[in-house]
């Protein structure tokens, strides 16, 4: 399998925990900070996995998460609501280490939904052959 692929399957495994916690109206706060954590991850994954197809495909190179959803949107690949949505995102992915900080935790849990569906695009997108 080529890395490509491989980026895709762990981002689309990688969503699917995510959705299973993500907008679950009222969760326990370790149900919360796994939700977090499970962003995280799926954030990771999904920036790696456009960062290659915008490599392999588009022959650009995107070193960081919002020079990706930049060259993306430039690209076509996501439309420009969505790519400030993302560059939010990747802020608060940043944000996601002072969880401890209840106010922003609650915050960042509240938003999982809309950045949950964001990142389904994005890997749909980079799985278009």
């Amino acid at each position: 399998m080529d890395r490509l692929n491989m980026a895709l399957d762990t981002a689309r495994r990688a969503l699917s925990t995510l959705e299973e916690l993500a907008g679950g109206g009222s969760p326990t706060l370790i149900e919360r900070d796994a939700a977090i954590q499970r962003f995280e991850y799926t954030f990771e994954a999904t920036w790696k996995l456009l960062s290659l197809y915008l490599r392999d495909r588009e022959g650009v190179v995107a070193a960081s998460p919002k020079s990706a959803f930049r060259a993306a949107m430039r690209a076509g690949l996501l439309a420009e609501e969505d790519a400030r949505l993302a560059l939010d995102m990747a802020d608060d992915r940043n944000l996601t280490v002072h969880t401890y900080i209840e106010e922003l935790a609650a915050r960042i849990y509240a938003r999982l939904p809309a950045y949950a569906a964001l990142l389904r695009r994005v890997i749909e997108t980079a799985s278009a052959p």
